[in-house]
């Protein structure tokens, strides 16, 4: 018979004992929450795995009968009972840490903005690192009880996933996700149609469908724009995560960032904070300004002292290719109408999105755009917070590297999500409490020698096993799409060996991760992996970006290493790297290897969530691991220092990295006692826990986010906003003022006590310094004189202490005698200098205006 005309869907009817699974399936706290996944395998565990993990396609392609089964099962039913009953406890909780610490902020939204959202593995809109960082944000948040919602893109096609070919060569395969099998509900107005709205591309309007995902407490906006009402090229703009060409990210980034605003508009929210995950959506300031300039009746400068106060800016890449660009063409052709609107010429819209001296021809930067219209910005380890600073020291002139306004806030993990039941188990029943409730408590997480070796060891154990039961069985589906031979199907069931130390490395294979570093002596790293008594083996995941063809082929190398016969039974590269993978692997490795080129990895996460579960880091000094590491609880890879030799500390940190393996980390893990435990490995592993889990987790970050950057915006944006924005109306005009004003400023000369250049001083004696300035028609009160006193190096001054400077004499004629006085604490070689800043007490930091007079310049 020849295909129906006729189709349509039929889902399975809930018994009644079951219908809350459908609310459970529909809020991702489940994700978190080990209690609550296990319901849905333990009606149907094979279709649990066909689905993916995912809880609607489950419940919409389960058996009837399995279903009535369940219902009988009274267990499963009160098991359900008591889940139904905790996550509405969760949700109506009222003393969260928010609500105890901050009562008063309790009507304040913070409006979170990213490209991507990791989740879980059931809602593919995430490619990597900064997606699952993103998904553990807003965990966390929600747990915290943060004012808090997130807008993102859901995209048709996901990102890409991976299939190796027989020589290694990636495939990208893209899936055609039906939404209403995903955890996400679309919005509707109140006549029951989907809700739209509309955001202009180039010289039309595009319509943008509004999703919801529940995530915990908290709400996750999606935007969709693949619906009818749109043409086929813009329908397109929400087909694939970083996919298409320049004109596609840009029309992405229109969306997610104008977009963005326009949605939360529609469903009546009002955020008091924005923050920007990444550049991405960094044409929301526009949007904003855009708004205050119709809604107030204000000029576009004036909106954007209000909007850049209440604006936080992430950046989580020092790789160039992470900060997309765009021509001044493409800027012209896309926000003629919103220039039009904006009262803004395009010189002037351009330079917020360029250095300071910029050419005509400059590319118009996200990042900069971000960096300029948001007064709080960070990056996410402290040496990457330091890089950023050096990396964007061009859009703050004459400002010395240490005072670039970007601060940092170092990356930590959710790690209700990333640990595994079964350490969580070991946890909750020997230290003393539920670990949740001490998830940054040092001292709790000291008490991790109440744990006993053997519990440890066996645990661990257990979660090893785990992981190589589901590689062999990925690998063998592997090896079976690709038509390998009987005999190596076979193989893939004595894949890996639970007994042998088992080191783990995955990321996106781009070529700073140096995925091929442990590759460089063949020779030796056979012999590490073949030692008689001590034998290593590797597990290797990871997806190139399918435009990154160097990328691609250090993929493709290293995956035919693990094909080689003398490697093969070592060496095993899995395919399809996602967020089902990664759990596997962090719960189960013995050593978790990373070796990026310093200092190009941003923070990285992945190690974190291997030390919560006492696995053990082989690192590269950098991102977080800079902080982390302290002798005890893993091991560095290499110098701490930059080489502009990239091929000389390849082979340097190779070396590091072999002659680790040899004789501290291998030598180590076999190392055993009479009771066959190897408590030196346990030692370790324990401080692993012991000195990661309190630190680098989200809980600890989303507080800081709130105390250092959040509460600072609010309380700035309220002052800012308040009786019709008058005091942005101030602040616009005594910039503008100061500017004009500003280039007749300098110091006139600079007098110190000591003259004889060869005077010693003793640490502790104090030095003065007076200094006349010429300010010209610039009030006192509005600059700030102050001594740069630091160390002296050959060619500036570093580590520097900013002392502000008294005045004690008005000379008239605009000049102004200041008075200072240093104390060096320390031994060394010191230098000063005498500098002038604009001050006002609305600025949100310090060199807002990027005007800086020095006494030698």
């Amino acid at each position: 018979m020849s295909k129906s005309p006729y189709t349509f869907s039929v889902v399975p009817r809930l018994p009644k004992k079951l219908e809350f699974l459908n609310d459970l399936a529909m809020n991702l706290w489940w994700s978190w929450t080990p209690d609550a996944e296990r319901i849905f395998p333990g009606i149907d565990a094979q279709l649990w795995e066909k689905t993916e993990h995912n809880p609607v396609r489950f419940l919409r392609a389960v058996r009837q009968e399995k279903l009535t089964h369940a219902s009988e099962n009274e267990q499963l039913v009160q098991h359900l009972a008591s889940i139904g009953e905790r996550l509405s406890a969760y949700l109506q909780e009222k003393e969260t840490w928010f609500a105890q610490k901050y009562p008063d902020q309790s009507g304040e939204l913070i409006a979170y903005f990213s490209a991507e959202f990791g989740l879980h593995e059931s809602l593919p809109v995430y490619s990597g690192g900064l997606g699952i960082l993103a998904g553990d944000h807003c965990k966390a948040a929600s747990d915290l009880g943060i004012p808090f919602v997130a807008v993102g893109l859901l995209y048709r096609y996901g990102y890409f996933r991976q299939r190796l070919n027989r020589d290694g060569s990636q495939e990208s395969i893209f899936s055609n996700w039906n939404f209403y099998e995903l955890p996400i509900t679309p919005l509707r107005d109140p006549n029951g149609n989907n809700l739209l709205i509309t955001v202009d591309v180039k010289d039309h309007p595009v319509y943008v469908r509004i999703w919801e995902a529940k995530v915990g407490r908290i709400k996750l906006f999606l935007l969709d724009t693949d619906i009818e009402q749109n043409s086929a090229e813009d329908r397109r703009i929400t087909y694939q995560l970083y996919g298409g060409d320049v004109e596609m990210r840009i029309r992405q980034e229109i969306v997610l960032g104008i977009g963005g605003c326009r949605a939360l508009a529609a469903l009546g929210l009002n955020p008091t904070v924005y923050h920007l995950n990444e550049g991405h959506s960094a044409f929301l300031a526009l949007e904003r300004i855009r708004n205050l300039v119709r809604s107030q009746k204000i000029d576009f400068y004036t909106a954007q002292q209000a909007v850049a106060a209440s604006n936080i800016f992430t950046t989580h890449t020092p790789v160039p290719a992470g900060n997309d660009m765009f021509t001044p063409e493409l800027i012209q052709q896309y926000f003629s109408k919103m220039l039009e609107e904006s009262k803004m010429s395009l010189d002037d819209y351009l330079k917020l999105g360029r250095p300071w001296n910029a050419s005509p021809n400059d590319m118009f930067s996200m990042t900069i755009l971000a960096l300029r219209t948001s007064r709080l910005a960070n990056g996410v380890s402290k040496l990457h917070g330091e890089v950023s600073q050096a990396m964007w020291q061009n859009v703050w002139p004459n400002v010395p590297q240490q005072e670039v306004p970007i601060t940092s806030i170092t990356n930590g993990v959710h790690s209700a999500t990333w640990l595994a039941p079964e350490m969580a188990e070991v946890y909750g029943k020997f230290l003393g409490g539920d670990w949740r409730d001490h998830n940054s408590s040092q001292e709790f997480w000291n008490r991790i020698d109440k744990i006993p070796d053997d519990v440890l060891w066996i645990t661990h154990s257990v979660l090893k096993t785990k992981l190589i039961d589901f590689l062999r069985k990925r690998v063998r589906e592997q090896r079976l799409r690709v038509g390998e031979t009987p005999d190596r199907l076979r193989d893939a069931s004595k894949l890996l060996d639970p007994d042998i130390l088992t080191i783990g490395f995955a990321r996106r294979f781009a070529p700073y991760k140096r995925a091929t570093l442990l590759f460089r002596d063949l020779e030796r790293l056979k012999k590490i992996l073949h030692h008689p008594t001590r034998p290593v083996q590797f597990i290797f995941a990871g997806k190139a970006h399918p435009q990154d063809e160097e990328g691609k082929r250090i993929l493709q190398q290293v995956y035919q290493h693990s094909m080689n016969p003398e490697f093969s039974d070592r060496i095993v590269f899995v395919e399809d790297y996602d967020a089902n993978v990664a759990r596997h692997l962090v719960q189960g490795v013995d050593v978790w290897l990373n070796n990026p080129t310093r200092p190009l990895e941003a923070s990285g996460t992945s190690g974190q969530k291997v030390g919560a579960n006492g696995g053990i880091n082989l690192s590269v000094l950098d991102g977080w691991w800079c902080e982390g590491y302290n002798g005890k609880n893993g091991w560095a890879i290499g110098e701490e220092f930059l080489s502009h030799d990239l091929k000389l500390q390849d082979e340097v940190d190779a070396n590091s990295l072999y002659t680790l393996l040899e004789q501290e980390v291998v030598p180590l893990y076999y190392e055993r006692e009479e009771d066959q435990l190897p408590s030196g490995w346990l030692a370790m592993m324990r401080e692993s826990i012991r000195s990661i889990m309190p630190v680098f987790n989200t809980y600890r970050m989303v507080q800081e986010y709130t105390q250092r950057l959040y509460l600072r915006a609010i309380d700035k944006a309220r002052v800012l906003s308040e009786n019709q924005y008058t005091a942005s109306k101030d602040l616009a005009q005594w910039k503008a003022k100061i500017r004009s004003l500003w280039p007749k400023v300098r110091v006139l000369d600079v007098t110190w006590d000591n003259p004889d250049r060869y005077r010693v001083l003793i640490t502790g004696e104090s030095f003065k310094v007076s200094a006349r300035v010429f300010l010209g028609d610039i009030p006192p009160e509005h600059v700030s004189v102050e001594v740069y006193f630091g160390e002296q190096t050959a060619d500036q001054i570093e580590n520097a202490v900013v002392t502000p400077m008294q005045q004690v004499q008005n000379e008239g004629n605009g000049v102004y005698h200041y008075y200072g006085e240093m104390v060096p604490r320390e031994g060394g070689v010191y230098g000063f200098d005498v500098r002038v800043i604009p001050n006002h007490p609305n600025l949100a930091q310090r060199h807002e205006l990027r005007l800086i007079t020095w006494n030698n310049k």
